[in-house]
């Protein structure tokens, strides 16, 4: 029987095979998730050990997002044309490449560039493997995304407290050449159980439905691409001040960079509970709506930034944190796969990864800049809030939009 029959359930959009890629994507994920979190945590010893300033020791994790942003587009088309298998392996490569050069590196400048390896690797932990997975599902489409989308989390809570307790006793060097290698060793076996591609069919009837739910809503692709992009960059400059600088801000306060990696570990793990239910509620209410609940959330918890310093209170705003803006990012490729051409969602979810990526180099650096001219991260925080208010506005006219025209159709029907 052909495997991409109509009548091979083993292989229909939320059958058992579906299942099965979604757990081998979500550790794929996972392991790729080092690419992003690892700088952040050996950031204050790189800084010690170049003797360079909080901006330039903020850099590396500027030119990974770079490299991550480029990795999503470039790597995402290749995947809707190819499928996901060659740029996964090639990802591997990448990842583990520039991870043992960044291991040997003499200087700050070798050891920012080879970030740059380090991002395009992680790409398709991300946008590209998000779109690969949300071919194979229909009625759970929102939960399948936020789960491969949480292996970025999963990984932000494991990687960095192993690094905190790795780079004590080997130091960063030696625990940044053994994750190139680790990872590269468990992500390229797995790219080979991705082979299989999408049914004929099921693209078929996705891509009817989308371009009824768009004609619905009334805006143009460019426009609603251009709108999210938006949207995209100023959520993400918001949450990238606690994600990038929460350890450097305890080191400052004189809690230590231990307890600030505990502190961004407890953030992202919280963050994977968030994510999931997110996608419950995205599978129910659409994913603009669940996406403003978010945006409105994560604003209400960098606020919370800016009343309370203290080492309890520290651990309580991060979870909470957490638990407020998990869901955001993936909200961004749900909308996308609920409105926009599924044939080109690799290259479409790319650009909206993009977009937040852009938001979050951006912002960590600017955050850096921030410190280095006031001396806090008071403005810091203030900077995100005002951020994450641009976000909120964007979306919300888009909910608005969405319900407008709902009930305009309801009333000529």
């Amino acid at each position: 029987m052909n495997a991409h029959s109509p009548t091979d359930l083993r292989y229909a959009t939320d059958g058992p095979y579906a299942n099965l890629r979604l757990w081998v994507s979500l550790l794929a994920a996972t392991m790729l998730a080092a690419g992003m979190w690892s700088i952040v945590v050996v950031m204050p010893k790189v800084q010690a050990d170049f003797g360079v300033a909080r901006a330039a020791a903020s850099m590396p994790y500027t030119v990974s997002m770079i490299g991550f942003a480029g990795g999503a587009m470039i790597l995402g088309r290749w995947a809707d044309r190819a499928g996901i298998v060659i740029p996964l392996a090639c990802s591997a490569l990448m990842l583990a490449s520039g991870f043992v050069v960044a291991s040997l590196a003499p200087g700050i400048e070798v050891f920012t560039a080879a970030h740059l390896l380090i991002g395009l690797g992680s790409a398709v932990g991300f946008g590209p493997l998000i779109a690969d997975i949300s071919h194979w599902f229909v009625k759970r489409l929102g939960l399948a995304v936020v789960v491969v989308a949480s292996g970025n989390y999963v990984g932000g809570a494991i990687w960095p407290l192993v690094i905190n307790q790795t780079v004590p006793a080997f130091g960063w060097r030696h625990t940044y050449l053994v994750i190139g290698l680790f990872v590269g060793a468990i992500v390229l076996p797995l790219s080979l159980a991705l082979r299989r591609r999408p049914a004929e069919h099921a693209l078929a009837a996705a891509t009817a439905a989308n371009a009824a739910a768009q004609a619905n809503l009334g805006i143009s692709t460019r426009a609603l691409m251009n709108l999210l992009s938006i949207a995209g960059v100023a959520c993400c400059v918001a949450m990238s001040m606690p994600q990038v600088h929460i350890v450097a801000y305890c080191s400052d306060l004189g809690y230590g960079v231990a307890r600030g990696a505990e502190m961004l570990s407890l953030m992202l793990f919280l963050g994977i509970f968030s994510r999931v239910a997110s996608g419950y509620v995205a599978d129910r209410i659409g994913g603009s709506k669940t996406l403003l609940i978010g945006s409105v959330m994560q604003g209400v918890a960098l606020l919370l930034y800016l009343f309370f310093n203290g080492l309890t209170s520290l651990y309580i705003v991060s979870g909470i944190f957490g638990l407020f803006q998990g869901g955001i990012v993936p909200m961004y490729a749900v909308i996308c796969r609920e409105l926009l051409p599924p044939r080109e969602a690799g290259a479409r979810i790319g650009v909206l990864v993009t977009a937040t990526i852009v938001g979050m180099a951006f912002g960590g650096y600017f955050s850096g800049l921030i410190f280095d001219w006031t001396g806090s991260y008071r403005m810091a925080f203030f900077n995100g809030v005002l951020w994450n208010a641009i976000n909120v506005t964007i979306v919300g006219w888009l909910v608005w939009k969405q319900g407008r025209q709902g009930r305009v159709a309801g009333a000529t029907a």
